[in-house]
């Protein structure tokens, strides 16, 4: 059928903390359908968070630091009368948190750290205390947004 939008699959909680926001992060990060690498990288990465800091508790620094890089507004690109405008609109809720993830994962990726684990932990470490590069995206991308607010009324 044509046009009708993909039904949602149901995603199977993590082993370890029982959240399928963990399960969802991971399938992000697997990269060739090694689930289990990326499970263990991302464990490995909540556990280094965890010794870090003095709460103790990496899986909560994490959901802090998916909120801090979570963008509100976004630029799309619309063509009015041969010009192409940057229109900012608001963002879906489950899209936010699937670019939040994506940014995340790539400028941790990007990161110099020896293991991906390690550049993952202190990609998250960062983003939780609201600096590293997927902070700066979002800013990025709000300050894009607001520069554009004169073309809103063109939204889709």
């Amino acid at each position: 059928m044509r046009k009708t939008r993909a039904k949602k699959r149901p995603l199977l909680p993590d082993p370890r903390f029982n959240d399928t926001l963990v399960t969802r992060f991971v399938n992000n990060l697997m990269y060739s359908g090694k689930k289990s690498v990326a499970y263990a990288v991302f464990y490995e990465a909540i556990d280094i968070v965890s010794e870090k800091t003095e709460e103790g508790n990496g899986l909560e620094l994490w959901k802090e630091a998916l909120n801090n890089v979570m963008p509100h507004v976004e630029v799309r690109s619309r063509r009015v009368g041969g010009s192409t405008f940057q229109v900012p609109v608001p963002i879906r809720p489950d899209r936010k948190v699937s670019v939040s993830m994506k940014w995340l994962i790539s400028y941790a990726r990007k990161r110099n750290e020896k293991s991906m684990a390690g550049r993952l932990a202190a990609e998250i470490l960062a983003a939780s205390k609201e600096e590293g590069a997927a902070v700066k995206k979002r800013m990025d991308v709000h300050k894009m947004a607001e520069a554009n607010k004169a073309f809103s009324f063109f939204k889709f």
